[in-house]
């Protein structure tokens, strides 16, 4: 889309919006690469002002942006009714959907596009990694706690917005049709990588087994643990509220906890070429664990809680066959920096596999200290 179509749809879902006041501005906002994201600041009546997130839908990723916005409506409601039950703050504790003036949670543009809002969730702040185990921690209790205000939400009632998600099996099999077309010729310099892969195969199936097998639940998961989804609150330090809701979806709780561990309890960057430097963090995995368990409350199942190491080593492992599927396909879906870029990535994630095979029992040890 041309920047002056750009503004000019901007200014439709302005006008759409039930903002209560007068528009003053409307900047770019935030560091998120799938979606068009901005504050808007209006005046209301009172002279008192109020910002706003509005936000234009990808819908390369997003292919169907009602259904996203029936999940986040759906959820969100049902949040803020178990937060007043709890004396908390609704204003503050999820987020809320903006409705345009003819009452929809959703904009459509002239060229087609759709726009959502969200009253904006003030003196808070965000982390785009982290920065002292205390975040960590709160990151962690602030993900158990929103398993435990939806667990006995009907998780098959929503959409799968982006379907086969984290469905790690799926992943195995796409990595082997690439594997098999090897269209560009790249399998010979990932060798050792898919070695890897094909060696832990069975890991794969692990946690969907049980799941078709009915032995773990089926939960609301948000699908995208990572720290910078949560805002802090500035005067406390707590996490008080989890955002980027669109993967909303039903799902693993170990999913969920999984991708918090390969996101968080690593030493270094998802991309460091020198894996020397990559190990698992035993003392982060720990703290996120004991954060986790006191947030879902009780909430988790036994199996649920005894295959908490499994989710992380799984969706770990899931991620590393996503980057390298994309490296034997030619880099079609995660944006790179250069031509071994997703290699790189893959390499990173199955040395904390790795790592995590070496400490296993360690990783019950500290597991069973918390339950």
């Amino acid at each position: 889309m041309s920047e002056n179509m750009n503004y000019a749809a901007r200014q439709q879902a302005l006008e759409a919006f039930d903002f209560g006041g007068r528009i003053l501005d409307s900047v770019r906002f935030g560091n998120g690469h799938i979606n068009e994201t901005f504050c808007v600041t209006v005046e209301h009546g009172d002279h008192t002002t109020g910002r706003f997130v509005l936000q234009r839908i990808n819908e390369n990723v997003f292919k169907k942006p009602k259904e996203v916005m029936e999940n986040i409506e759906s959820v969100t409601s049902y949040l803020r009714e178990r937060i007043r039950e709890a004396g908390g703050d609704e204003s503050r504790e999820t987020l809320r959907v903006l409705r345009t003036k003819s009452g929809d949670t959703l904009f459509k543009d002239s060229s087609g596009g759709y726009w959502r809002c969200y009253p904006y969730v003030e003196d808070t702040f965000c982390l785009q990694q982290v920065e002292n185990p205390e975040h960590f921690y709160q990151a962690a209790r602030s993900f158990g706690n929103f398993l435990y205000l939806l667990k006995d939400y009907d998780a098959s009632t929503l959409h799968e917005t982006i379907p086969r998600f984290h469905d790690t099996p799926h992943r195995y099999r796409n990595f082997r049709r690439a594997l098999k077309a090897d269209l560009f010729g790249r399998a010979q310099s990932a060798k050792e990588e898919i070695d890897f892969v094909i060696g832990h195969r069975k890991d794969c199936a692990k946690l969907f087994d049980l799941l078709e097998a009915g032995e773990l639940p089926l939960r609301v998961t948000h699908n995208d643990t990572k720290l910078n989804n949560i805002l802090f609150d500035e005067k406390t330090g707590m996490a008080i509220c989890i955002v980027d809701l669109d993967t909303i979806m039903p799902g693993l709780s170990l999913s969920d906890y999984g991708d918090a561990i390969r996101f968080g309890a690593t030493t270094a960057a998802e991309d460091e070429p020198d894996l020397s430097k990559v190990h698992f963090d035993l003392s982060l995995y720990e703290l996120y664990t004991k954060g986790y368990l006191e947030g879902t409350n009780g909430a988790l199942t036994p199996l649920e809680r005894e295959c908490l190491p499994w989710g992380a080593k799984i969706l770990t492992l899931e991620c590393g066959i996503r980057f390298l599927t994309d490296y034997l396909q030619g880099d079609t879906y995660f944006r790179i920096r250069y031509p071994e870029h997703n290699l790189v990535r893959a390499r990173t994630q199955f040395k904390l596999v790795a790592d995590m095979e070496q400490r296993w029992e360690e990783m019950y040890a500290a597991l069973h200290r918390y339950c």
